[in-house]
């Protein structure tokens, strides 16, 4: 196995910490795997890495080619997990669909239908991804990556941020246009905002921390004041202090944002997709 990418965080009532990430084997399909981490401050100790715990789906699926949980919920009782299925493709690099699955007792994940919860549609006809889930003001919001349209050969791409609503969170209503679009004349060389990962601030305000590409991965962010229907996009308040390790020295990206016991944390990828690992970084 290889790769430990876009890390995606549960904190327990009891403050626990399991981070959940994509492996991958030696035909680069991507499965689960899971290490619960204590952490304190600065301060941070590893435990064991379990795994796989979700595989990809049989030949055919939308999942077939590899799966990448990205955000947990709890609804009651039940833990559900949001992924994206890969489908490799002969004309266009991959193709993504949004899945939904339940973390079951021994931590293996089950899925709840063999098709997308989220697929294409009039509004996202080509591929979609990375959701992020919460619950905002009595119904279920997802965040998600979208192909706009896909370029002439290899990843030539425009890719933005688009929302879906829910009121159960497994049947979803498509939203129209586009929350997080592409920099534009800011940054004409940037293709891609993708893997949101959003808070509600205290004082009800949401923010949203995301990937962005030009043509290598950094950090965005983002702000919303009107309950997630419009953000502004403020990308420069992301920096990351002291010298980076060999590690990250290209890329930071597929941020995972999270509070806990008074601090907030980042998970983040470095080079590579998440070749060599992923890192900890308190904001």
């Amino acid at each position: 196995m290889s790769h430990a990418s876009y890390p995606t965080v549960l904190v327990g009532a009891d403050e626990s910490v399991s981070i959940f990430y994509s492996v991958r084997d030696a035909d680069n399909k991507s499965s689960l795997a899971r290490v619960d981490i204590f952490i304190d401050g600065d301060r941070f100790e590893t435990g064991e890495i379990r795994g796989p715990l979700f595989r990809p789906g049989p030949r055919g699926a939308f999942d077939a080619d590899g799966v990448t949980v990205t955000s947990l919920i709890r609804r009651g009782e039940r833990l559900f997990a949001y992924y994206l299925g890969w489908t490799i493709g002969a004309h266009v690099p991959f193709t993504n669909f949004i899945g939904l699955a339940e973390v079951l007792e021994d931590g293996t994940l089950e899925r709840l239908s063999p098709a997308p919860v989220v697929g294409r549609s009039r509004e996202n006809p080509f591929t979609l991804g990375y959701p992020w889930v919460m619950e905002l003001a009595g119904e279920y919001r997802m965040w998600f990556g979208s192909h706009l349209f896909w370029g002439s050969s290899g990843l030539e791409m425009n890719h933005v941020i688009k929302q879906a609503r829910s009121l159960d969170g497994i049947e979803w209503e498509q939203m129209p246009g586009v929350v997080v679009p592409l920099a534009g004349q800011l940054d004409p060389s940037e293709f891609a905002v993708s893997r949101p990962s959003v808070l509600q601030e205290a004082n009800g305000a949401l923010s949203m921390w995301y990937a962005r590409r030009n043509p290598n991965y950094r950090l965005g962010h983002a702000v919303s004041v009107n309950g997630g229907k419009s953000w502004q996009r403020m990308d420069d308040r992301v920096t990351m202090e002291g010298q980076p390790d060999p590690w990250e020295r290209t890329e930071i990206t597929y941020p995972c944002v999270f509070d806990l016991k008074g601090n907030r944390y980042m998970l983040y990828n470095g080079d590579g997709y998440g070749r060599t690992g992923f890192g900890l970084a308190r904001l």
